[in-house]
C-alpha cells in the first residue's frame, strides 16, 4: 500500500470515525506546543520566584515577628481570600484606570498581559506557599531544634540547616498539590489573550467550528502534565524520605 493511500485511510478515518480529528490536530501540532510551552512557563516561573519569596514570609510568620507576621497574614488572607481570576483582571483591566501607573515606569511591564499574568500568579502562589512553608516550619519537633541550640548553633544556621530542610520535607505533599493546582489555574491566562493549552484549543476549536476536540486534546496535555508532576514529586519524596522506614516500604 502506497503511503498516500495510507494517509488517505487515516485521514477518512480520523473525520469520520475518531472522536478527535488527529490529523487535522497534527496539522496544528506547533500552536499547541505554543500553548504547552507557555503553560510550563506560567507554572515554573512564578512557583519558583514565589517559592524563594515565601521562605522568609513564612519563617517571619512562625516566629511571630512583630509587625511583620500581621503584615504577611494580611496578604496572604487576601490573596487566598479572593479568586486569582478577580486578582488578573485588577491588575490587567484596573491597573490602566491611574493615570500615574500609566505615566510611569512600571506601565512598561502592566500594558503587558505576559507580565500582568506573571505577577498575579507569582502574588497568589506566594500566599498559599507562605502558608504551606509557615505550617511546615511549626510541625518541626521542638526536639531538633533544642538540640541544636545545644550544639551552639546561632539562629541563622539552625534555621539554615535545621529547621527549613526539615519543613521543606514535610512541605512536599502539601506543595505536590499546590503545584497541580496552579497548573491548573493557568488556563485563566487565556482570557487576557495569552496562548496556553486552554488558549490553543479555543483558537483550534474556533477556526474549524467544532465542538470539543481542542478540549480533548487539552485535557490529555493537562493530565500528562499532571502524571510527570506526581511522579516527579514521588521520586522527591522517595529521595528526602528514604530514612524512614514507612516511606521505604511504600
Amino acid at each position: 500500500m502506497m503511503l498516500a493511500d495510507i494517509i488517505a485511510d487515516l485521514t477518512s478515518f480520523s473525520e469520520i470515525w475518531s472522536p478527535v480529528d488527529f490529523m487535522l490536530a497534527a496539522k496544528h501540532v506547533d500552536l499547541f506546543l505554543l500553548g504547552l510551552r507557555n503553560t510550563i512557563v506560567l507554572l515554573i516561573g512564578p512557583l519558583c520566584l514565589a517559592s524563594l519569596i515565601a521562605i522568609p514570609l513564612a519563617a517571619a510568620r512562625a516566629n511571630r515577628v512583630p509587625v511583620a507576621s500581621p503584615l504577611i497574614f494580611a496578604y496572604t488572607y487576601l490573596f487566598r481570600g479572593t479568586p486569582l481570576l478577580v486578582q488578573l483582571y485588577l491588575l490587567y483591566y484596573g491597573a490602566a484606570q491611574f493615570s500615574f501607573i500609566r505615566d510611569s515606569a512600571l506601565w512598561i511591564i502592566l500594558r503587558e498581559a505576559w507580565w500582568c499574568v506573571f505577577i498575579s500568579f507569582t502574588l497568589c502562589s506566594t500566599a498559599y506557599v507562605t502558608e504551606i512553608l509557615r505550617g511546615a516550619i511549626e510541625a518541626v519537633p521542638p526536639g531538633e531544634i533544642e538540640a541544636a541550640k545545644a550544639c551552639g548553633m546561632s539562629p541563622v544556621t539552625l534555621f539554615r540547616r535545621i529547621v527549613l530542610p526539615s519543613a521543606l520535607r514535610r512541605a512536599l505533599p502539601a506543595f505536590s498539590n499546590e503545584v497541580i493546582f496552579s497548573l491548573h489555574a493557568t488556563v485563566i491566562a487565556s482570557t487576557v489573550t495569552i496562548i496556553d493549552i486552554l488558549g490553543a484549543a479555543r483558537q483550534f476549536n474556533n477556526k474549524y467550528y467544532l465542538g470539543f476536540d481542542g478540549f480533548i486534546i487539552a485535557a490529555l496535555l493537562y493530565m500528562a502534565l499532571v502524571f510527570i508532576i506526581n511522579r516527579g514529586f514521588k521520586f522527591w519524596e522517595s529521595k528526602w524520605h528514604r530514612h524512614l522506614p514507612h516511606q521505604r516500604a511504600a
